[in-house]
């Protein structure tokens, strides 16, 4: 009792790095709602991080910037980007959507590679974190929350004429750092190209000792690039067309990343492009688009060198959506879209398989008295995996001078992606303990509501409370199960117990939210902000089912963000405390904390006008934690990067 007290403290001083107040938190159009609508008038709990808060941010990778974010759970399993899942409002982390200009990049594959976001830091125009249900207008996957990328070509926020920026440095364990971006903005054409890299050796993990086994001490390295660039011509008539093509590679120690063995010595090696085509038609009162999508990537994953244990994955993911938009007058703005995709996968290990998805969806934002907004959206989804579903949302918000009071609810669902459903299907003799898939799983299916209440104390002072529930049925998870009860799946031994995926009925999760955003400006140069939040959260399933994923979230989980800044200095610092189930794996000598504190630090200083000098630090205090259990996360690491804007 004496910690929620404490956190709740925090949450309710005055405290924001990720809004800016005043007029501009009302102004910002959210792209991930579909329809050009304020934050205020969504009806739902919505974060937007600019660009120059991912600068200035101690944070190298995306899903270390959304880790600061209220409300999300990142469970990283290595650093700086290698692997991460993210969850939002007690999900698993398959049940969060992750878009990229509006594209859906969830990767058929496995959802643990969600956190592969294939963009340059520095084209980022904005991210924006819509929590709760989103399936009425993005279909399946986005069940917990929505995390939508925008970047600078395609949403038109180049600066104008030729610059480059970017930085480069060295840090602990051996790491090389580096980012540059070559951004042009004229009359009829804007582009961007840019580049990512970050490579080390990786902090030694000590000798491990367990009762029987002694197990050799390793390196959690990495090595991640990317590469990417963008274009958007105005054309005649008020037509605009855009690329976007992006290569990504990630190479890492993957020990301990999904299973507790002592024989474990896991490698992992994914190779991946995101290309994006898109038209768009501009008139007074309406527009039109055409975008077309298309997601390449290969897995490569060796259990163990020590024997025959690599398994290959080729995944296509082919997306086709078109959009229809009237802003008929100040009262109703009307959206109609189709979407149609493709998705295979070819693969030793679970098979060569491919599914085809439909869905078409209307969406209209309404305004039929003053300051009262009502979002409706509703989409017939069809999948071969799943069939038929059809998906209703309502989102209702009433605007005061200082307050907002907001509602939702919707329905949203997920599919099974082929690790779910074929896993180890094609392995001959599988030892006991090992994951299997099964191929006649049913889509997830969930409700989700919530209520809440934003208010403006002054102009440099807001609070936000949520409270939320959703109830699930069929959700996928892994649980031990004999062979006797899985049936003709796999080449199992008999008598032996497997993780099997199945879907659990009735679950149920439910919490609330609490932010509070502060930011004070003294002068020019000179400013202070500070955001807090604080999310509770409980799931729980009526048979009492123990599964690996289900309820494996944060119960607690509070998060700091603070930046100072003066004349030429800037101080940024994040702070993140979870509160979860405690676990073991004697089989490696490994422990899941119950809960843990981590702190960021990064300083910078402006050498001369163009150029700057910053230094960071993950993991301030040392703290030794895991997200997953068997995957320790780096202790203290420095990295000192310089930077430079021409």
């Amino acid at each position: 009792m004496k910690t929620v007290i404490a956190i709740l403290a925090l949450v309710v001083l005055p405290t924001s790095l990720w809004s800016q107040l005043s007029e501009e938190i009302d102004t910002i159009v959210v792209s991930a709602n579909q329809l050009p609508s304020t934050t205020r008038e969504t009806g739902r709990n919505i974060t937007i991080i600019r660009p120059e808060q991912i600068r200035q941010m101690a944070a190298t990778s995306i899903d270390e910037i959304l880790q600061f974010v209220p409300g999300v759970e990142v469970q990283s399993r290595n650093g700086f980007g290698a692997q991460a899942d993210i969850l939002m409002r007690g999900s698993t982390f398959a049940q969060v959507l992750v878009l990229v200009d509006g594209m859906r990049l969830n990767d058929p594959l496995t959802a643990h590679f969600n956190g592969n976001i294939p963009i340059v830091n520095e084209e980022i125009a904005r991210i924006e974190v819509l929590r709760g249900p989103a399936a009425a207008m993005y279909g399946p996957d986005a069940v917990g929350g929505l995390i939508n990328i925008v970047t600078k070509t395609f949403a038109d926020k180049n600066d104008e004429g030729l610059n480059l920026v970017g930085e480069i440095g060295a840090g602990s364990n051996g790491q090389v750092l580096g980012k540059a971006s070559l951004s042009l903005r004229g009359e009829n054409l804007t582009g961007n190209l840019g580049f990512q890299y970050n490579k080390s050796k990786g902090e030694l993990i000590p000798q491990l000792v367990t009762d029987n086994t002694t197990l050799d001490p390793y390196r959690n390295y990495f090595d991640i690039r990317t590469l990417g660039g963008s274009m958007a011509i105005r054309l005649k008539n008020n037509v605009r067309l855009k690329f976007r093509s992006t290569y990504d590679f990630r190479d890492f120690s993957a020990r301990y990343f999904y299973s507790g063995s002592t024989v474990d010595k896991s490698t992992e090696t994914t190779i991946g492009s995101f290309n994006v085509i898109q038209l768009e038609k501009l008139r007074e009162n309406s527009s039109s688009d055409l975008q077309i999508g298309y997601k390449y990537n290969t897995d490569e994953f060796t259990f163990s060198p020590d024997f025959s244990s690599t398994n290959f994955h080729k995944t296509h993911l082919l997306n086709i959506l078109t959009n229809h938009l009237w802003d008929l007058n100040d009262q109703f703005v009307l959206k109609v879209g189709g979407q149609l995709d493709r998705r295979s996968i070819f693969s030793n290990d679970r098979g060569d398989h491919q599914d085809m998805h439909a869905g078409v969806y209307a969406t209209a934002l309404l305004k039929p008295v003053e300051n009262l907004n009502i979002t409706t959206s509703l989409r017939a989804d069809y999948d071969e995996n799943y069939d038929f579903e059809v998906l209703p949302q309502l989102n209702i918000s009433y605007l005061f001078d200082a307050v907002v009071l907001r509602g939702s609810v919707g329905r949203s669902i997920r599919a099974a992606d082929y690790t779910e459903r074929y896993v180890s299907n094609n392995l001959a003799m599988l030892t006991p303990g090992r994951s299997l898939g099964n191929p006649a799983l049913l889509a997830e299916s969930s409700w989700s509501e919530e209520m809440g209440i934003d208010v403006r104390v002054n102009n440099k002072w807001q609070l936000k409370t949520t409270g939320f529930l959703r109830q699930s049925s069929q959700l996928i998870d892994y649980v031990l199960t004999n062979e006797a009860e899985i049936g003709p799946i796999g080449d199992l031994q008999t008598g032996a117990d497997y993780f099997f995926a199945k879907n659990i009925s009735s679950v149920k999760t439910m919490g609330f939210e609490i932010e509070s955003i502060f930011r004070q400006r003294f002068g020019v140069d000179n400013s202070v902000s500070l955001v807090t939040g604080y999310t509770h959260q409980k799931t729980s399933n009526e048979d009492g089912i123990v599964s690996v994923y289900i309820a494996n979230h944060a119960k607690d989980l509070l998060t700091i963000s603070s930046m100072i800044e003066v004349d030429r200095f800037r101080f940024s610092i994040g702070g993140l405390y979870k509160n979860r189930n405690a676990r073991l794996a004697q089989s490696i000598n490994s422990q899941l904390e119950s809960d843990y504190w981590l702190w960021n630090l990064k300083v910078s200083v402006d050498l001369v006008e163009k150029m700057s000098l910053n230094v960071q630090v993950q993991n301030l205090f040392n703290k030794d934690y895991q997200n997953i259990l068997g995957a320790p996360r780096p202790h203290r690491w420095f990295s000192g990067p310089i930077g430079w804007r021409l």
